[in-house]
């Protein structure tokens, strides 16, 4: 029969399971009604960006978040994801959708080379390449004018006709971002509680002793680099089908694959919903300061600071640090099992109705 103590904890994680579904369901419930409540169709732009950078965010979450490696260049994926999408449309004549999937698997395909390179270099080293990949990127996109337009940018069909008005196109874009990072989030849940999870975590808290274990390191990172630049491929593309131009110089930045990092560090990277939270607060903060602002810099001197601010007080993030100052002031579960007076005189009752079993002593028991 379950004692008190079993009794108490089994309520404890049913009231954990129903306040994380109640949380996710609100949190659903708030974006998919975000539409119907903005003022303006401005605003719901504002909200299309927010959802794009979820999705990168959550895209270079599989790779940072999961084996630690720290990409200041995904925005090469995200760049390649768009330019593959609308040269595979203009150039083909692709259905929009269609070519969406095929430019973010051919992303994929080239992430493989990519990745055995790359992946062969740690820490700062690691960072370097990720930096160099986008500024070789950025020099060959803006040299081939023939194919990319070059400095004069790329002009993209928009997928919907014409009757389809502006503010109807930002709800549409606004639900299908908010269905792909519906889909990596599940992805990414999937991955972190499978056994590949595991392996890519024990990488990321020390990749020697992994290897040593017998976890095949390299072929797992490798992996998580083709899933993280297939995701930030498929955002980066659906951007470009909404957005309607591309200009290398925008889609092949530095400063793109910061906000990244920043997003996810600042909610989290090891939680699940960080990178979304850092991009609502990011997301936000760089669009304020563009308005206020205009084409100043401030947004990324603003930015630079918040990453400082992060680094020194919540280096786990903001969802991590929330979570720790909850379980501060649940009560600590006890690793001994709480035995009550009546548990021990019918432990003691079987013991002495099977002769021959060795009878069960209990610290601390009356004799």
């Amino acid at each position: 029969m379950p004692s008190a103590s079993e009794h108490a904890r089994t309520s404890r994680n049913g009231l954990a399971v129903a306040l994380k579904v109640v949380g996710l369901l609100v949190l659903a419930g708030a974006i998919l009604s975000f539409p119907s409540m903005a003022a303006n169709p401005f605003i719901l732009s504002v909200g299309v960006v927010i959802m794009s950078y979820a999705v990168l965010a959550t895209g270079w979450n599989f790779m940072g978040g999961l084996t630690g490696y720290m990409s200041l260049g995904h925005a090469a994926y995200s760049g390649l994801g768009g330019y593959a999408t609308g040269l595979l449309i203009i150039e083909t004549g692709w259905d929009p959708w269609v070519a969406l999937v095929g430019g973010s698997l051919f992303v994929a395909v080239l992430a493989v080379p990519i990745g055995i390179a790359s992946l062969r270099v740690r820490g700062a080293s690691f960072v370097i390449v990720s930096i160099a990949l986008v500024l070789i990127l950025l020099l060959v996109f803006q040299s081939w004018s023939e194919l990319t337009g070059g400095s004069n940018g790329l002009r993209i069909p928009r997928p919907f006709g014409p009757e389809v008005l502006r503010p109807e196109q930002h709800e549409r874009f606004y639900y299908l971002h908010a269905a792909l990072l519906a889909g990596a989030l599940l992805l990414w849940w999937l991955i972190d509680r499978s056994q590949f999870g595991i392996g890519l975590k024990a990488i990321r808290e020390d990749e020697d002793k992994a290897q040593a274990l017998g976890v095949p390191t390299f072929n797992y990172k490798l992996v998580a680099f083709v899933i993280s630049a297939f995701i930030t491929a498929l955002g980066g593309g659906l951007y470009a089908l909404w957005f309607g131009f591309l200009d290398p110089v925008f889609q092949f930045s530095i400063l793109a694959g910061a906000y990244m990092v920043l997003m996810s560090l600042l909610g989290g990277i090891r939680s699940l919903f960080g990178p979304l939270l850092g991009a609502v607060i990011v997301g936000y903060a760089v669009e304020f300061f563009k308005a206020e602002y205009g084409d100043s810099q401030f947004h990324i001197v603003a930015m630079g600071l918040l990453l400082g601010i992060v680094v020194l007080f919540m280096p786990e993030g903001i969802i991590p640090a929330v979570s720790q100052q909850i379980r501060r002031f649940r009560p600590q579960a006890s690793s001994i099992r709480e035995v009550s007076q009546a548990e021990l005189a019918e432990e003691r009752r079987k013991d002495e109705e099977q002769p021959g079993t060795a009878r069960r002593v209990t610290e601390g028991a009356p004799s």
